[in-house]
């Protein structure tokens, strides 16, 4: 769209609606700043245990510390390794999984219920039978991320594929289109919102499953110094690992974003 071709209500919408966007953007760090100095200065003032507590001074140095000895980066990228690889298996097989229940009725109808009490199954009681399974390793590790994001995968994409306007499907069966060709021009393109969605859930639940591995069997990785810290009780590293994991998810959900905006134009 051309400048000259738009109307002068409009530049200002535009102008108005990225002035809002830059307040929400600093009135998020001003409550960052706030929370983190309100922290530390509890912690130096003794009003807060910062043994129990630790504070962002302690944090920030620990991590210097552990990028000093060099194995800061050793456990992002194996924790990262392990989270990626789980994420990107469980998705795509829960999209097929769930193409395949929408096309098959009979299918969906027999198996939902076992995907209904599978999604509400506790993960971590089956950690001793995956540790049998998969050893005590980086695959039990990506075989626990892959349990807990699957079943939510398979379940947000089959719905949305169901949720596909049951007219424009007729319509297309009117003009002679077979199921293959319903699938290809209509359900896949009509589900990307809901291919978004499911990424953006998945992201979440991958990063919980790989923790959940680490906790279990892993000897490196964030989710190892957070156990790690915790028995020998250095909680300045439980804290510091933590705040490095949210950075991670955070990074992860925005590249999703960023996806969802490049869709977004492309169909436009």
């Amino acid at each position: 769209m051309k400048k000259e071709n738009v109307s002068k209500q409009h530049l200002l919408y535009i102008k108005k609606l990225k002035k809002e966007n830059l307040l929400v953007w600093i009135l998020r760090s001003l409550i960052l700043v706030l929370f983190l100095g309100v922290w530390e200065l509890l912690a130096r003032l003794n009003v807060i245990d910062s043994f129990i507590t630790s504070c962002p001074s302690k944090i920030a140095v620990t991590i210097y510390t552990l990028f000093a000895e060099n194995s800061l980066l050793y456990h992002i990228s194996v924790t990262l390794y392990e989270t990626l690889l789980g994420f990107l298996i469980a998705v795509v097989l829960g999209y097929g999984i769930a193409l395949l229940l929408w096309w098959s009725n009979r299918a969906k109808r027999v198996l939902e219920p076992y995907i209904v009490v599978l999604n509400s199954l506790p993960k971590i009681a089956l950690g001793p039978i995956i540790i049998v399974w998969c050893g005590s390793g980086t695959k039990a590790i990506v075989f626990m991320t892959i349990l807990i994001s699957i079943i939510v995968a398979i379940i947000t994409m089959l719905n949305g594929f169901l949720a596909i306007d049951k007219d424009k499907i007729l319509l297309l069966e009117t003009m002679g289109a077979n199921k293959l060709q319903i699938m290809q021009k209509l359900v896949i393109p009509g589900s990307l919102p809901t291919l978004i969605s499911m990424l953006k859930i998945s992201v979440g639940m991958a990063w919980i499953g790989s923790i959940m591995g680490e906790y279990l069997v892993s000897r490196a990785g964030l989710g190892y110094l957070i156990v790690y810290g915790g028995q020998v009780f250095k909680l300045d590293l439980v804290m510091a690992s933590t705040i490095i994991l949210c950075l991670l998810a955070t990074l992860m959900y925005a590249l999703v974003t960023l996806l969802e905006r490049i869709v977004i134009k492309y169909k436009q």
